[in-house]
């Protein structure tokens, strides 16, 4: 791989504290413990997949399940509240962010990006989410490391490490999904799975990169609520050489396919709108994306180029002081046969 395909030459990280969450209750501190069955110790009333393990270290699928009923949120450590609340309450691209995030600021209670949530009507682009390489840094299983095995991978804020306390630097970004159904005339995709990831302020991808192999940040999955939104609470991408800024995710079509990343149904790219790069960039956690930035644009980015990500360019609003809060709607059709995934040497 040459050097415009890897973001290992990124140097240095800034790291700070991510928000801290209210450890007082009871039933949110405690190991939740399996009911013993004739066919074996169950959890919500469904088998536990892995009877020799905890409760919490059951798996993303076993999460997910969790998810969907009320005494699942108090159960499962890791999962917490602030994902239920988020995939309840998931924006729409009007949504007003309410952080103060910089490249140096602590991603505290209070400096989170926090959007409004609004009943504004889709609006349906042209066609079908194109499908797109998944790059040689997936994470999925599809060419070895796999955090969709790990428990805590469903999770809205994608800032740490997986059962991590300290944040990547960067300027706060919420992003939000909204999947559609084409095969059911666009209805909302609710219950498919979303699982996103992309690099950080300097290039790097975390369990890839050079130094960062034993990290999980910037990764995570999301349910689609009733209205097929998935939020994330992330930074701002870097622009490393030879690639346009971008997020990966991948659709699931349930719970139970998501460990499998040949099961996805969509794999894709959004792209990062230039105009709000400029000052993000010339910040210090991004030194080098400035001048990675005035060397590739839309059109002749080697993912995007084709169309200039016409289908991917994400919809943002915010600032420096507030953090950005993106959207982008997704039209999934089933009747087609998914040609993106991950590719051996493809670009990241």
């Amino acid at each position: 791989m040459d050097a415009a395909e890897d973001p290992d030459h990124a140097v240095g990280q800034a790291e700070d504290q991510p928000p801290n969450h209210d450890a007082g209750d009871d039933d949110m501190s405690r190991i939740p413990e399996p009911t013993q069955t004739p066919d074996g110790p169950a959890y919500e009333g469904r088998l536990l997949a892995r009877p020799d393990d905890e409760v919490v270290d059951q798996g993303a699928g076993f999460d997910l399940r969790t998810l969907v009923s009320r005494r699942g949120v108090l159960g499962l450590v890791g999962v917490g509240a602030g994902t239920m609340v988020l995939a309840a309450c998931a924006p729409t691209s009007s949504a007003t962010p309410t952080a103060t995030a910089t490249a140096s600021s602590s991603p505290s209670a209070s400096a989170t990006a926090t959007p409004t949530p609004t009943a504004t009507a889709v609006t349906l682009p042209s066609g079908e989410i194109p499908d797109e390489t998944a790059g040689p840094y997936p994470g999925d299983g599809s060419n070895g490391p796999d955090v969709l095995e790990e428990s805590g991978i469903v999770r809205a804020d994608i800032r740490t490490d997986i059962g991590g306390t300290t944040a990547v630097d960067g300027v706060a970004l919420t992003f939000t999904l909204t999947v559609t159904d084409m095969a059911n005339g666009d209805a909302p995709f609710e219950n498919v799975a979303v699982y996103a990831w992309h690099c950080d302020a300097e290039g790097r991808y975390s369990m890839y990169s050079s130094g960062v192999e034993d990290n999980t940040w910037l990764r995570g999955v999301q349910v689609a609520d009733a209205n097929g939104q998935v939020t994330f609470t992330s930074i701002v991408p870097g622009c490393y050489a030879g690639r346009w800024p971008h997020i990966h995710f991948e659709v699931y079509p349930d719970v139970d396919a998501i460990t499998d990343s040949t099961n996805a149904i969509a794999t894709s790219q959004l792209a990062v709108p230039e105009d709000i790069l400029a000052g993000i960039y010339a910040l210090p956690a991004y030194d080098g994306s400035s001048q990675n930035l005035s060397q590739i644009s839309l059109d002749s980015d080697n993912v995007f180029g084709e169309d200039g990500g016409e289908l991917q360019l994400a919809t943002v609003s915010g600032d420096l002081d507030t953090g950005y809060v993106a959207s982008l709607v997704v039209r999934v059709d089933t009747t087609t046969e998914p040609s993106g995934g991950s590719a051996p040497g493809g670009r990241p």
